[in-house]
């Protein structure tokens, strides 16, 4: 009798990928490298387990945001004492912390819990063209449509 494959955290092989966001959508490109981040690419995907590679974006301040959503997209953040929601819309995350707005997309569409945590480690994003992880040789990743 046959059983599906489980893979092991200790055994799962990790690559690093390279990803360029000028141009690209903020939700196409999310829901694309929360996948990668996830392993869902990969053969020996496993719901439990950490299967997923790095990922590095890169040009995040070029990143683009379909009909009015940089007035009308907001984003809340609040201390907890009474009073202090701060709003910010997307447009001026863009213009101010560009990285972060790809960052709470793409946690948004990862597993909630320590494993999604895990998962979102392995996301590194930069606002313009140089990252520090040429070591790690990373591959450049073409995105689907």
């Amino acid at each position: 009798m046959r059983t599906t494959y489980m893979a092991k955290g200790h055994e799962v092989e990790r690559k690093w990928y390279v990803v360029d966001a000028e141009g690209q959508t903020l939700g196409r490109l999310s829901s694309e490298v929360a996948s990668i981040l996830r392993g869902k690419h990969k053969p020996t995907f496993t719901p439990h387990v950490d299967t997923g590679d790095h990922v590095i974006i890169i040009n995040a301040e070029k990143i683009h945001l379909t009909g009015n959503k940089l007035m009308d997209k907001k984003y809340y953040r609040h201390s907890r004492y009474p009073g202090s929601l701060k709003t910010t819309t997307a447009g001026e995350m863009r213009a101010n912390k560009p990285e972060r707005l790809l960052e709470l997309s793409i946690k948004g569409m990862m597993p909630k819990g320590s494993l999604g945590r895990q998962m979102t480690k392995k996301l590194n994003v930069y606002a313009g063209p140089e990252h520090p992880h040429a070591a790690q040789k990373p591959e450049a990743y073409e995105l689907r449509g």
